[in-house]
């Protein structure tokens, strides 16, 4: 009897000690252009229908003011992958973006460069199988897409931003192969991460899923639409639209939507969310769900003020490609099974760039190089706090949705906007005032040239580029930082 109560202990420790050894899983979902008050997590009141995303968030930790690295794609997406602010390689707009205005833009990388260590490098050191399904947009050509930055597979990421041939197929996808006419691409990207799953199981991966929902263009399935419709109907009278100029002055006013009511932009919603759902359920189906991290962000704020104006960001300022709140505050959730305590929601500032060493932690990888972001493990794990830093914010662009070209400091409550056609600036406090409507700047004269200063002193760091004068033209106030 004894030695079989010893040999049941050996066993019982060299089981426990393997399940410990046990690296975790990770699965990230970026979706793109969605934006933070379109998920009822964040807003109890959207028209929008969440339950799956909301569910994330009751099981995991969700950031209150979680950052985009910046108010569009393509940045944000290499601050994910890399950990990095984007404006060290130049990658401060979405590839390909070179909009001129009153002045030119600044210079863009318009691709990852292959020197970079990204997450899914960092992982497969550590023996993790890494696959890419959907939007990439980090790369011209296939030299520059996800098999040759660390993904083990890759299924539909290339050069585009938006899907070649739209929602349904043929999607015209070069790294996707066309199912049957009328196939919903949302559906199938998740799919094809569920088929994913079941092939790497039995050891440890890292799966990141970026879907193309909720970019343009507006489709969604006919019956959806047709729901939404409904609601949309049901709905008491108020004005949809208003202009940036009744929010707060300026010298060209755009047209922001103002009310969730888009019943296609809805469909699109509650078509991602429904793919969540059934990727999650394929986690507990196949016993994975304990053990695999699920993280869950946007890469820029909601569209409302261009391309249909699908949906309102209020009480959020602005939108896609504006430096307010409403273009880079995003919903950012992260489910930590067993560490994270479910349901708790964390207040502190974080940002993009924080997934790498946050993910890197997790799993046990040190990272090898230089990065920004700082690891949120204390945070998930409720045991400290991160040091009172600064965010930064660099857009030297014209955006497409009427954003203007300048850079972004928050330090705690205080927000400061930095213009770089004129050099005026903005100071917002965002514990009093998310809604960026009281400028602050003529009161607190000092706040705003302590903050300046250090947003310089980061530019420097970062080794900023800024707008350039037309020939023959004036020169922007922002010359001035490019001869620093």
């Amino acid at each position: 009897m004894r030695v079989r109560f010893l040999f049941a202990v050996v066993v019982a420790v060299v089981f426990s000690c393997s399940a410990l050894a046990k690296k975790p899983n990770f699965v990230f979902i970026l979706v793109d252009d969605l934006g933070y008050m379109d998920i009822g997590a964040n807003n109890p009141k959207t028209f929008y229908e969440t339950p799956n995303v909301d569910r994330l968030a009751s099981e995991g930790m969700r950031f209150t003011n979680g950052y985009a690295a910046n108010p569009v794609c393509s940045p944000t997406r290499y601050s994910i992958m890399t950990g990095k602010y984007p404006s060290r390689v130049d990658a401060t707009n979405f590839f390909s973006g070179m909009r001129a205005g009153k002045f030119l833009p600044a210079p863009l990388n318009d691709r990852m460069p292959l020197s970079e260590i990204t997450v899914a490098e960092a992982l497969k050191t550590a023996g993790y199988r890494t696959a890419f399904v959907g939007k990439w947009h980090l790369g011209p050509t296939p030299e520059f897409w996800p098999e040759a930055q660390g993904f083990d597979i890759n299924i539909a990421g290339h050069h585009r931003g938006s899907p070649p041939g739209g929602y349904f197929a043929p999607f015209r996808n070069p790294k996707l192969k066309d199912g049957p006419k009328g196939e919903f691409l949302t559906k199938r990207l998740t799919d094809e991460s569920i088929k994913i799953l079941e092939q790497f199981k039995d050891q440890p991966f890292l799966l990141y899923l970026a879907f193309y929902t909720v970019h343009i263009p507006l489709q969604a399935p006919k019956e959806l639409v047709a729901k939404y419709e409904k609601k949309a109907k049901k709905l008491a009278p108020s004005e949809e639209f208003a202009t940036e100029e009744q929010i707060l002055p300026i010298k060209q006013p755009r047209r922001i939507r103002i009310r969730q009511n888009h019943p296609v932009y809805a469909a699109m919603v509650e078509s991602m969310d429904t793919q969540v759902g059934r990727l999650l359920q394929k986690l507990e189906e196949l016993k994975l769900e304990d053990h695999t991290v699920v993280c869950f962000m946007s890469d820029n704020g909601g569209l409302c003020s261009a391309e249909g104006h699908p949906t309102s960001n209020l009480p959020l300022r602005g939108g896609k490609g504006w430096l307010y709140e409403g273009g880079i505050r995003e919903p950012f959730l992260i489910k930590w099974p067993g560490v994270t305590k479910p349901g708790s929601v964390c207040h502190v500032p974080v940002m993009s760039i924080d997934f790498y060493p946050t993910i890197l932690e997790i799993a046990g990888v040190k990272a090898k190089h230089t990065i920004d972001g700082v690891s949120l493990v204390p945070l998930l794990r409720q045991t400290g706090n991160i040091d009172n830093r600064a965010l930064y914010w660099h857009y030297p662009h014209y955006s497409n949705q009427g954003g203007f070209p300048g850079g972004a400091i928050r330090v705690g409550d205080f927000k400061l906007i930095e213009r770089y056609e004129d050099g005026r600036v903005h100071l917002y406090n965002l514990k009093n005032d998310i809604g960026e409507s009281t400028d602050l700047a003529g009161r607190m004269p000092e706040q705003v040239k302590t903050m300046r200063q250090r947003l310089h002193a980061w530019y420097k760091q970062v080794d900023a580029k800024f707008l350039r004068a037309k020939e023959g033209g004036p020169k922007p106030w922002s010359d001035m930082l490019n001869e620093r």
